[in-house]
C-alpha cells in the first residue's frame, strides 16, 4: 500500500514537472530581449514604417497585469525617444506662452499651429487629475478667434482644467477647417501625449468650439469618440451623414445653436441632431447622453458658458458592452479602429457604402452586427446635401480583430461570438504578448492594452485565435 502511494505521488509529481516545462515553453515573461522587440516595434509604427510583430508568447492569467505594465513602459519609451515637438510641461494658461507644432508638409503646406496650454486654475487636492478640454476657435480673424478662445479659457469655461487651445495655421478655403487630414495628424499626436501625461485624467477629455470649431468638433465627435468623455459643439450644426450620431452611444453629447441661427441651416440641423439623438436614447436608455437645443430668440451669438460644465460630470468608458461604429471617412481617411475593433479589410464595395459594427457584449458572449450602409439624400440647401435616408445590407466580406480583456470578459470561460446571427467562435481563448503590443500601438491607450484578440473572417463566417 506504501508502494503503491510513493508510485502515484511519484507519477504526479513528474507530471507535474513536465506540465509546468510545457507551461514555461508556451509562457512568457517580458525580459529585455522581447522589450526591445516591443520598443523597436513601437517606433516603427511612430514612424509608419509596415511591420509586424512576431512575438506570440503567451502569458498566465496571474501575469496579465504585469505584462500590460511592462508594454505600456515600452511604449512610453519609444514615444519619449521619438523626434517630433512634445508637448510643454502643464504650466497656468494666463502666462499665455505659446508652443508650436509644424503640420506634416504633405498633408498641409507651410503650415505651423501655435497653441495656449495650461490650467485655468490649480486643484485643491493635489490627488485629483486635470480634465482635459481641446477647443476650436471660430472662422474669421484667425488670431482675433484665438485670443477669445483663451479669454474664454480663462473666465467663461470650466473650472479647474487644462485647456489645449490651437490657433488654425492657415485661414483660406477647405484649410480652414478643424477636421482635415492635418488636423487629424494633430488631434491624435496630442491624445497619445495626453495619455502619457500623468497630471491629466485620461477619461476625462472633451472636445469643444464654436462655429466653424462647432462643426470640427462635431466631426471629431463622431470620429474620435472611443477617446472621448464628451464633445460640445456650439452655434453649429452638421449634416449628421458628417457625423453619424449612432457613434455617440458612450459619451456625453451638447450641442447648442440659437433657433434664429439660419446660415447653412444650423438650427436646422441641429434641432435634427435632436431628434436622431432622442430616438437613439429612446432605444438604449442608459446612453447617447445629450444636451442638445435650439435656444430660443438667439442668432448666432449665445450663450458659451452652460457647455464645458455640462460636460465636465461625465466620464469616459473605455470598455463599453455596447457600441455602434458607423466607419466613416473624414476628407478621405478612416479610422483603423474603434474601441475593442480593428478593420483588417473594409467589407464596403465602393466609395459610396460604409460599414457599420453594431457590437453587444453579455455574458461572455459577443453579438456583432456588421451591414453596410447607403445614404440617399433627402433634403438640399443649395448644392448642399443636408438630410439623408439611410439603408442598411449585411455585410458579406471583411475582416475585423476583436480585442479582448479581463473587464469585458471572464478569459478563463470559453468566449461566444455571434456575427450576422451565425455563431463563428465559441472556444477559450489564450492572452498573448501580441495581443498587447498590437492594441498598444493601435489606440496608444493606457486602457485598451488588450491581452488576447481574436480574428473574424467575415465572408467566411469564421472566428479564430489570432
Amino acid at each position: 500500500m506504501k508502494a503503491h502511494k510513493l508510485l502515484l505521488l511519484l507519477l504526479v509529481a513528474a507530471a507535474t514537472i513536465f506540465a509546468g516545462s510545457a507551461y514555461g515553453r508556451k509562457n512568457h515573461k517580458i525580459n529585455s530581449k522581447t522589450e526591445k522587440e516591443i520598443i523597436g516595434y513601437f517606433s516603427k509604427t511612430l514612424n509608419n514604417e509596415p511591420c509586424d510583430f512576431e512575438n506570440r508568447a503567451t502569458v498566465r492569467a496571474e501575469q496579465i497585469q504585469k505584462a500590460r505594465e511592462q508594454v505600456w513602459q515600452a511604449w512610453r519609451n519609444a514615444v519619449n525617444n521619438y523626434d517630433e515637438e512634445k508637448l510643454p510641461s502643464l504650466g497656468m494658461l494666463e502666462q499665455r506662452e505659446i508652443t508650436c507644432w509644424d503640420l506634416p508638409a504633405e498633408l498641409e503646406p507651410s503650415a505651423t499651429m501655435p497653441f495656449y496650454w495650461g490650467v485655468n486654475e490649480k486643484l485643491s487636492d493635489n490627488s485629483q487629475k486635470y480634465p482635459m478640454f481641446l477647443y476650436m476657435h471660430g472662422s474669421g480673424s484667425k488670431r482675433q478667434e484665438w485670443e477669445n478662445g483663451l479669454r474664454f479659457s480663462l473666465g467663461t469655461f470650466h473650472k479647474p482644467a487644462a485647456y489645449f487651445v490651437p490657433q488654425i495655421p492657415n485661414a483660406y478655403g477647405e484649410l480652414y477647417r478643424w477636421a482635415i487630414q492635418s488636423k487629424q495628424w494633430a488631434w491624435e499626436k496630442l491624445l497619445r501625449l495626453l495619455f502619457l501625461n500623468n497630471d491629466i485624467d485620461h477619461n476625462r477629455i472633451y472636445f469643444f468650439g464654436i462655429s466653424e470649431g462647432g462643426y470640427g468638433s462635431q466631426r471629431l465627435a463622431s470620429f474620435y469618440a472611443d477617446y472621448l468623455a464628451g464633445a460640445g459643439p456650439m452655434a453649429g450644426g452638421e449634416p449628421l451623414k458628417n457625423a453619424p450620431m449612432e457613434n455617440l452611444a458612450n459619451i456625453a453629447f451638447s450641442l447648442r445653436t440659437g433657433s434664429e441661427d439660419h446660415a447653412f441651416c444650423r438650427n436646422i440641423l441641429t434641432a435634427k441632431a435632436g431628434e436622431v439623438a432622442d430616438s437613439l436614447s429612446k432605444i438604449h436608455p442608459e446612453l447617447y447622453k445629450h444636451f442638445i437645443e435650439t435656444i430660443p430668440g438667439y442668432g448666432h451669438g449665445i450663450d458659451y458658458a452652460p457647455t464645458t460644465p455640462w460636460l465636465a460630470q461625465f466620464s469616459r468608458n473605455p470598455h463599453p458592452k455596447y457600441f455602434h461604429w458607423e466607419d466613416f471617412d473624414m476628407y478621405g481617411r478612416h479610422r483603423k479602429g474603434f474601441y475593442n475593433i480593428r478593420v483588417n479589410e473594409t467589407s464596403s464595395l465602393n466609395q459610396n457604402e460604409r460599414t457599420c459594427y453594431d457590437v453587444k457584449i453579455e455574458n461572455n458572449t459577443v453579438t456583432i452586427d456588421v451591414k453596410n450602409v447607403t445614404y440617399t439624400t433627402t433634403h438640399k440647401w443649395g448644392n448642399i446635401d443636408m438630410l439623408f435616408a439611410k439603408n442598411y445590407s449585411t455585410a458579406n466580406t471583411g475582416n475585423i480583430t476583436l480585442f479582448l480583456n479581463e473587464t469585458l470578459f471572464d478569459l478563463g470561460k470559453p468566449v461566444k461570438i455571434v456575427l450576422n446571427g451565425t455563431e463563428v467562435f465559441n472556444d477559450t481563448v489564450q492572452p498573448s504578448i501580441k495581443a498587447m503590443v498590437e492594441s498598444c500601438a493601435l489606440f496608444f491607450d493606457p486602457e485598451r492594452i488588450f491581452p488576447a484578440a481574436i480574428n473574424i473572417d467575415i465572408a467566411k463566417k469564421n472566428g479564430y485565435i489570432y
